[in-house]
Parts: C-alpha cells; structure tokens; sequence
C-alpha cells in the first residue's frame, strides 16, 4: 500500500504537469469560454467512449451514483467554465495562482463529506495558500474580476475533488470521467440550444484551434481526468488538492517562456507563487512525518 501511495503521488506530479498546459491551450484557443470547454467535454466523452467500448467495461451503476456523476460532470463543467473565462479576462499567470485557493476549501469540504474531525494542519496550510492569495490580490488589482472566477473555479475544483473521491473508491475512473464528462457536455448542450448559439459559425472553427482541441481534449482531459481519479483510491482529496497547486508554478512557467512579456507581473505576485509552492512541500513533509511516527 505504501508503495502504491508512492507511485500515485508521483504520478499525480505528472498529471498536474500536463494540467499546466491547459491554461496555455486556453490562451491559444481563440473560442470563447464557453464554446471551448463544450468542444473539450464533447471531444473528451468521445474519446472515453471508444476506450469504455475498447475496455469492455461494465457501464451499469446504480441509479443514485448516477446522479452523483451527473452532478459532479455539471460541476466540472462549471468549474472549466470559470477557469477559462478568468484566463481571457485576466491572465494565466493570475487564473493559475488563484486556483491555489482550492486546498483552503478541500480543507474545510472534506470533513463534512468524509465526516471526520478537521486536521490542524490541513487547514494551518489552506489559511497560507489564502495568504499567498491575499499579496497577488493586493498587488494585481486590475485583474479583480478574473481573480474573482478563478477563486471561484478553485471552490468548485476542491468540490468536485472531494465527491470523486468517494466514488473513486469503489468505480473505474474511466466509467467515471464517460459519466461526468458526458453529463456536463449534455447539459451544455442544452443551455447553448436554448440560446441560439448552435449557429454555423458556432462550428466553423479554424484548422489551429481543432489541434489544440484535440490536445486539450485527448491528453489534457480524457488521459489526466481518468488518472487523476485513479491515484484518488490512494491520495486524500486535501494532498490532491494542495499537489494541484503545482499547477500555477508549472503553468505560470510555460506562460512566462511562450507568451513572455504578456505574462511577466511584479515582484510581488511571484512572493505569493513562492508561498503556495512552500506550502505544497510543508504538506508533503508533515504527511509522511505523521506516517513514520504512527507505523
């Protein structure tokens, strides 16, 4: 069991190094927010179709996980919805940062779903993301707006973290994400039918934007959703959570080399990334100190 925890927390390292490229993508896509995260859903259900089908794996599951499913693909779909749309109002670089927020909310959501006592330390260490958060804010007023979604992605980021991670427990991640991934496409669906947006031009996009779609939608979607469920049946959603934070370092990272100027902030701003990335590696040390001294 020890090594598996090893090797689902390395891998989840490699699955939020693919995720720091999902903010890039949405900064090359040139769809808006909404339009984007429903051709990344409707991509990405396709592709976990083909793989389900492939698999051979039982669909069938009771009918109230159903609507735990539909409900958590409704709030993944939301959560996607604010992300992108605070890259486009703001920046990467801020949009990535903000999701930090979401282990300060995994902390606090956790014991309510999992019904156990809140740990000090868990929530020692959201309160300090919320710092790093706090001097960002502070010194990046222009982008309120998209900070404002982006935290508002992280609460939902950190809800979505904690329902899958009862499911993850007893279901297969790819049945799993064909479910959400599927449920959240449907409902968007719904919403653009009823808005007249299913227009000609709402499907003629161009020969770039349908590549980094199909990245988005077959590596950074459909291959690091059904893993990042997966590594769940080992990890707690808080150390996924607070792992996620990596996202912002590896995400503002690629913005500063391939968008350069566009993403450069002050000083200030790069303090806060500083203290969220400190905070990911206290967490770490602490968990595995607790470990050794209750074996």
């Amino acid at each position: 069991m020890q090594n598996d925890n090893l090797k689902s927390y390395l891998h989840l390292h490699v699955i939020v190094f693919i995720w720091g490229f999902t903010a890039i993508l949405g900064k090359l896509i040139s769809l808006e927010a909404l339009d984007l995260v429903w051709y990344r859903m409707l991509f990405a259900s396709v592709i976990m179709t083909f793989v389900v089908l492939l698999s051979k794996e039982k669909v069938k599951v009771p009918f109230n996980v159903l609507i735990g499913f539909i409900v958590s693909g409704i709030i993944i779909a939301a959560h996607w919805l604010t992300f992108y749309q605070a890259i486009k109002v703001s920046n990467i670089s801020i949009t990535l940062a903000c999701l930090s927020t979401g282990a300060f909310f995994a902390s606090i959501l956790e014991p309510i779903f999992y019904k156990r006592k809140v740990i000090w330390y868990e929530l020692l260490f959201g309160v300090i993301v919320v710092v790093g958060l706090g001097i960002i804010f502070n010194v990046e007023t222009k982008y309120k707006t998209g900070i404002y979604l982006a935290v508002s992605s992280a609460f939902l980021s950190a809800l979505f973290s904690v329902i899958n991670g009862k499911y993850a427990k007893e279901y297969d991640p790819n049945i799993i994400s064909l479910y959400e991934l599927s449920s959240g496409v449907f409902f968007i669906s719904i919403y653009l039918f009823f808005a007249g947006s299913f227009t000609p031009a709402f499907f003629a996009i161009s020969v770039n934007d349908l590549i980094w779609l199909f990245l988005l939608s077959s590596i950074c979607t459909a291959y690091a959703f059904s893993a990042s469920v997966k590594v769940m049946k080992f990890l707690s959603p808080f150390t996924v959570m607070l792992t996620i934070n990596l996202e912002p370092i590896y995400g503002i990272i690629l913005a500063l080399l391939i968008f350069k100027d566009g993403e450069e902030m002050t000083p200030l701003f790069y303090v806060g990334a500083i203290i969220i990335l400190a905070t990911v590696i206290a967490n770490r040390i602490v968990k595995s100190y607790k470990k050794v001294t209750t074996n």
